[in-house]
């Protein structure tokens, strides 16, 4: 801006308006247009600014220079009418000021995602370093304190005694307050758009995010971050305004107030539940695949006898511990406890296998394995009530446990599609049963778990040509085979 320290070439202008029109007293016109150009010549610095953006500091510096110039100009040239065309100028100049700081804030925040989209594509943060949650504690202080540093700068245009500022007082706070208001409708379009699954490529983010598949990750962070922004960076964000840019109105009455907090909030809340039922989908979906393979790849009808659970068993529960990973790094736990199954409302395994040793010896293998299917379907009626799809809270417990209901859902659903021997069906039975702890110890309701196993295990004896289950002493035994080995692998894996 060392266009705005040439005082010189003010003070010559000024003594050549005097000298032309000593000789040429009609001349206004042409000294008008000379001056009015030199004026724009000298704003032109605050619209293109050789360094960036402007700070508060140079702002107003280049303000009181242009306004001492103004004054000298048009002591000796009043015709040119320059000080309406410096209000102008300096409403355009600090309108583009204010816009260039959100902006800016805006480029800051995205930026922080743009480099967790990056890294959850690449890969190249390992689970230890916790990358989602460095970057939702980056997202969070640079949009918290971001905001503040630049209320910190605006504040400094606002209490500045410059007869110009003083007359844009009011519209300069409207502005402050509506640039808010226009950065978290762009940072809720944002978000909006990733939990739609639509890119618009004029965003920086959106244009890393139309090459790339949106990460779970990234939309699990973009969650949590409404969350913070309704709860703690608008009142934050309310107060500082309330305390340092009160008043305004220069709007008219039909555009309304230039900040509305309310509003902001009830658009983050909806925004952030939107995307975190998109991540519970987007994990969901990616589990389901894995047992729909399992399902759908085998030939049930010649299926062999089973001999240990099945790989896909391990895929999905080392899958589990991926999003059980991600959701610790982002998400509290809950306050309540966990609900376990009471010995009245057991599973419909330890009833069936309570009868099973009262009916050994009296009954044909066949007769048995019949009568426990009657079992379980009576079962059913007499157990309590258990809810599968309860209210979504932003807790550990509250998603895994949706993502897991959906996942056994599926599950079942893809059953119902087959046809299963004997031993098919088996199969699928000792598959179930091993599933059961481990997924026990990521959900709020045991009895969900043992309710949608259980039908899983029905669904596949109603499509079973021979429905008889594992006896419950092979059942065991290959169960504890198969935790043997598990452990015995992660053993060996440590060194």
């Amino acid at each position: 801006m060392q266009i705005f320290s040439k005082k010189d070439s003010i003070g010559e202008f000024a003594k050549m308006v005097t000298a032309y029109r000593i000789i040429f007293p009609n001349s206004e016109k042409r000294l008008t247009e000379v001056a009015i150009d030199l004026f724009n010549k000298h704003f032109a610095c605050l619209r293109k600014p050789e360094k960036g953006n402007v700070s508060a500091a140079e702002l107003i510096s280049a303000l009181r220079v242009i306004c001492a110039n103004v004054r000298r100009i048009h002591e000796v040239l009043p015709e040119a009418g320059l000080p309406e065309y410096e209000i102008k100028a300096a409403e355009t100049a600090i309108r583009q000021y204010v816009s260039n700081m959100f902006g800016r804030l805006f480029s800051q925040v995205t930026g922080v995602l743009a480099i967790l989209q990056s890294q959850q594509r690449d890969r190249e943060s390992p689970e230890k370093m916790k990358p989602l949650q460095v970057a939702l504690d980056s997202g969070k202080n640079a949009l918290l304190q971001g905001s503040l540093d630049i209320l910190v700068d605006f504040r400094q245009l606002l209490d500045d005694n410059l007869e110009l500022l003083v007359k844009l007082r009011d519209l300069y706070i409207d502005w402050v307050q509506g640039g808010f208001q226009d950065f978290f409708t762009s940072l809720e379009d944002l978000f909006l758009s990733v939990s739609r699954g639509t890119c618009d490529g004029k965003l920086p983010l959106m244009e890393r995010l139309q090459s790339d598949k949106v990460s779970a990750g990234l939309v699990l962070v973009l969650a949590q971050l409404s969350v913070f922004i309704e709860h703690t960076a608008i009142p934050k964000i309310t107060e500082e305004i309330a305390v340092g840019f009160f008043g305004g109105g220069a709007r008219s009455y039909e555009d309304g107030p230039a900040f509305i907090p309310a509003e902001i909030c009830r658009m983050f809340r909806s925004v952030g539940d939107n995307l975190l039922h998109s991540y519970i989908n987007m994990q969901t979906c990616k589990l389901s695949l894995l047992v729909k393979k399992s399902i759908a790849t085998p030939n049930w009808l010649k299926y062999k006898e089973p001999r240990d659970v099945r790989m896909f068993v391990d895929l999905l529960l080392q899958e589990m511990k991926t999003v059980e990973a991600e959701v610790q790094q982002v998400l509290n736990q809950g306050s309540t406890r966990k609900h376990r199954r009471s010995d009245s409302t057991g599973s419909t395994n330890s009833s069936r296998s309570n009868q099973i040793r009262d009916d050994r010896g009296n009954r044909s293998s066949k007769h048995r394995a019949r009568s426990r299917l009657l079992e379980s379907h009576m079962a059913k009626l007499f157990k309590q009530k258990v809810e599968i799809f309860t209210k979504l809270e932003y807790t550990q417990e509250s998603v895994i446990s949706a993502i897991v209901k959906m996942c056994l859902k599926g599950f079942q659903e893809y059953v119902r599609l087959e046809t299963f021997s004997r031993s098919g069906f088996q199969q699928i039975h000792l598959d179930t049963q091993f599933l059961r702890e481990p997924l026990k110890d990521v959900v709020e309701d045991e009895a969900v778990i043992d309710f949608l196993l259980d039908e899983v295990c029905v669904a596949a004896a109603e499509r079973c040509l021979d429905p008889i289950p594992l006896e419950p002493a092979i059942l065991d035994k290959l169960i504890h085979a198969k935790i043997a080995k598990n452990l015995e692998n992660n053993v060996s894996s440590l060194y």
